[in-house]
């Protein structure tokens, strides 16, 4: 198989890139490596903004390690109920994620439900928790994009513009190669590539310029929770068009519409009806 990616209009060519690595001769995925280095980011992240509200900085680590955990798991559950119709032929696979499948808002959804039952226990007043501990969601996300990146997955159709990402057909899964894809297959060298969006890419920018505004905002905010639902609605705002280009959706049964864009949709007309009503509130 080529292990090579190529942006052949930003003249860059990488010739190798694995898909693991061995340590005492056990293989670990690069895509597990990414996904466990962005939320401990994220971990320092929400501890460091804890401390600095003079709020128990223990509580949120408890509170953050449980909810990862729990949300990992949901982020598969979620994937598998949308792919359903292969799951259900290879049930053996449903336990097999070291070349993906796991999907972020199944995560985000589990965790945050988690945090939100740590929270009540705990007695902490849950919109403060959230403004919190959502800081660190963007900053896990866009470095867990990166592991679509090994795993050449989460890609959008061909186009030529300037982030156009070449990947060799065999390295990438045929059931997500599109019509227009094999339209435009180029040939390197002998090697077919596919050339398409870096949906992964794309997204990973976009957090982090939530991310900065997120940062921002915390120290600014006007009312309790109004980070979080800027998180919420900045994400879907970016995932409603980024997830229109990708070619891996996870469709809804018997609409066909895909799940993620209507999710991320329906996410920003909550946080602007949220903000007009705080803002009416207070005037």
């Amino acid at each position: 198989m080529n292990m090579s990616i190529n942006f052949p209009h930003l003249g860059i060519y990488l010739d190798h890139v694995g898909k693991s690595i061995t340590v005492f001769g056990f293989e670990i995925a690069y895509y597990g490596i990414v996904i466990a280095f962005g939320m401990l980011l994220a971990v320092c992240l929400i501890s460091a903004e804890a401390k600095r509200t003079g709020q128990d900085d223990d509580f949120y680590f408890t509170t953050i390690m449980i909810s990862i955990a729990v949300g990992v798991v949901g982020a598969r559950i979620y994937y598998v109920a949308f792919s359903w119709d292969y799951y259900s032929q290879n049930p053996a696979e449903i336990f097999h994620i070291r070349n993906g499948g796991l999907a972020i808002y199944g995560g985000i959804i589990f965790g945050v439900l988690t945090a939100c039952i740590c929270g009540k226990i705990k007695k902490v007043r849950l919109s403060t928790m959230l403004d919190t501990m959502c800081i660190g969601l963007p900053l896990g996300q866009l470095m867990g994009r990166w592991g679509n990146f090994f795993n050449r997955e989460a890609f959008g159709d061909y186009t030529d513009g300037l982030f156009a990402m070449q990947l060799p057909v065999d390295a990438v899964r045929q059931n997500e190669i599109t019509q227009k894809m094999w339209e435009h297959v180029q040939v390197i060298d002998g090697v077919e590539f596919i050339q398409v969006h870096p949906t992964f890419l794309y997204e990973s920018l976009w957090n982090l310029a939530l991310l900065l505004f997120l940062l921002w905002l915390i120290r600014h905010k006007k009312w309790e929770g109004q980070v979080f639902m800027a998180y919420l609605g900045g994400y879907g705002l970016g995932r409603v068009w980024i997830e229109g280009l990708r070619t891996d959706q996870l469709l809804l049964p018997g609409i066909g519409l895909p799940v993620s864009q209507v999710l991320s949709a329906a996410l920003v007309i909550v946080c602007v009806l949220c903000n007009v009503y705080q803002y009416a509130k207070k005037k």
